[in-house]
Order: structure tokens, then sequence, then C-alpha cells
């Protein structure tokens, strides 16, 4: 118990805060970055436009199917080699919103293959447009199918946050190293911690999918 008092010291807990801000930093502009960009490609491979749908299925498919700790290291340490140099957090962000957006295209074109296609048809009846159908129809419907997908991926990004201590993003987890490094007796308090912290932020997450679910409803 001693251990655990020691370790919650209030300069140990403002360290760590820290960090838990800069994990809702990340995680907030991956998800806002990430949504925009996957759902534009979701309908893009959607559609099926000639040739271009077919190049951004390869794009997605290769990323889907690369680890997110890859892109972190490509971002990070390959881009210099390229005259770019990013800071880490600018390199954790963009490492998860290309890793998170390819994730999202697919989410975004299964909702809209799950709407029935007599809600398309019957749009055209009525005089409206492919685009126009596509976007006052179909994806209202396709959105409500695809929040519990959409939220449970935002909620691996939070948690995917703590890979970036590779590139020495100082999160959560890093944080809690350098704590810990100090005082190895600090090492399962500091797990509790941020135990309790992820739960609660991805907690967070759930309730307002769900909130938005029987909104939707």
């Amino acid at each position: 118990m001693n251990n655990f008092i020691a370790a919650y010291s209030p300069d140990n807990l403002r360290y760590l805060f820290g960090g838990l801000g800069i994990t809702i930093l990340v995680s907030v502009a991956s998800i806002i970055g990430s949504f925009i960009i996957g759902a534009i490609l979701g309908v893009i491979r959607y559609v099926k436009i000639k040739y271009f749908s077919a190049i951004v299925g390869f794009v997605i498919d290769v990323i889907r199917n690369l680890p997110l700790i890859l892109i972190l290291f490509f971002i990070y340490f390959g881009l210099p080699n390229l005259g770019v140099k990013p800071e880490v957090i600018p390199a954790a962000i963009l490492a998860m919103t290309i890793f998170e957006s390819a994730m999202l295209a697919e989410i975004v074109r299964s909702g809209i293959q799950a709407v029935d296609s007599g809600q398309m048809e019957g749009a055209r009846a009525n005089g409206l447009t492919y685009w126009q159908g596509l976007w006052h129809i179909v994806l209202p419907q396709a959105m409500v199918k695809m929040i519990p997908a959409i939220v449970s991926q935002f909620i691996s990004l939070v948690k995917d946050t703590s890979l970036a201590t590779i590139i020495l993003l100082p999160e959560m987890l890093y944080r809690s190293q350098i704590i810990y490094g100090q005082n190895t007796n600090y090492i399962i308090p500091m797990f509790v911690a941020i135990a309790v912290l992820y739960f609660i932020v991805c907690f967070a997450l759930s309730e307002l999918a769900r909130y938005l679910e029987k909104r939707q409803a």
C-alpha cells in the first residue's frame, strides 16, 4: 500500500495526466482525420470509379495488412531520408490517421453495401441523382449500421497510441515508464493507473456510441 501512496504523489500524477492529455490529443486528431479520409475512401471503393477505385482498394488492402508499428517507424524514421523530418506528435497522428483511414474505409464500404439496394432505386425514382441519393438516403442509413464498428475501431485507436512509445511519444505509457524507472516499486501502481485511465476513456467512447445509436433509432 505504501508503494501505491508514494507512486501516486502529486508530482507523479501531474506528470502522468500530462501523458493522458497527449494520448487524448493524438487520439482525437487521428479520429477526426481518419473518419474524414476513411469515409471518402470508402465511398470511392463503393461507387467503383473505373481504375481509380481499384487503385484505392489496392492501397487500402496494403495498409490494412501492415502492422501499425511499421507505419510509425516509416513515418518517423523513414521520412527523414526523403527530406521530411516530422516531430513526434505529428508523426504519431499521421501514422495513426493513415492506418485507421484504411480500416474505416472498409467499414464505410461494408456499411453502404448493407443498405438495401431498393433505397437507391427509390431515391432515383423520386428524381434524385445518384450522388444525391447516396448522400441523402443511403449514407444516413448506413451510418446507423456503422456506428458500433466505427466506435470499436476508435477504441482500438486510443489503445494503439501506446505503440507510439517506440518513437518516444510522451503519452501515458511512456511517462509511466519514466516514473517507475526511478523506482521499480512503482511498476504495479503505474500499470493500475494506466489501466484505469484507458478504461475511463474507452468506456466514455462506448457510452457515446450507445447514445448515438439510441438517438439515431
